[in-house]
């Protein structure tokens, strides 16, 4: 059992959430490795079960893990970020997926979609983690170099 300090018992399951999330960064869990289950992480951080659910839905909330029923919780394997650079009068918007385009897209729960309407044509549907709306420098000079 690893002894840490540990926070107010409110923010437990964020601080746990924290360490794993630094973990993840840090490369102890790569892309596609399983995290130890719900029990044995309780048991390592000495906390309750339903505090472990809480940490580990905050990281699927976040796109960092999937969880599968009778195989556990893995890092999410590293998806391409694209870079898509809007067109002059394009419009963005943010919403959540349909179950199909969760599927279609294996998103896992809290990741949104953008919905880019361009000028002329049909609407385009992107996973949010998956692209990086660029403004074009001549119509946002701000935006140049971000």
């Amino acid at each position: 059992m690893i002894v840490i300090d540990k926070p107010s018992p409110d923010a437990l399951y964020q601080w746990l959430a924290s360490l794993l999330r630094d973990a993840i960064e840090r490369g102890e869990y790569g892309p596609g490795e399983k995290l130890p289950s719900e029990g044995r992480l309780g048991q390592i951080y000495d906390l309750g079960r339903d505090t472990v659910r809480d940490a580990l839905s905050v990281l699927r909330n976040e796109g960092l893990v999937v969880t599968q029923r009778g195989s556990g919780t893995r890092v999410r394997s590293d998806w391409k970020i694209r870079i898509m650079t809007l067109p002059a009068g394009a419009h963005v918007t943010s919403r959540m997926p349909t179950p199909q385009e969760r599927s279609q897209w294996d998103l896992p729960p809290g990741v949104p979609v953008f919905v880019v309407e361009h000028p002329e044509g049909e609407p385009e549907v992107i996973p949010s983690d998956r692209v990086r709306l660029a403004v074009p420098s001549d119509i946002y000079p701000e935006a140049e170099g971000t």
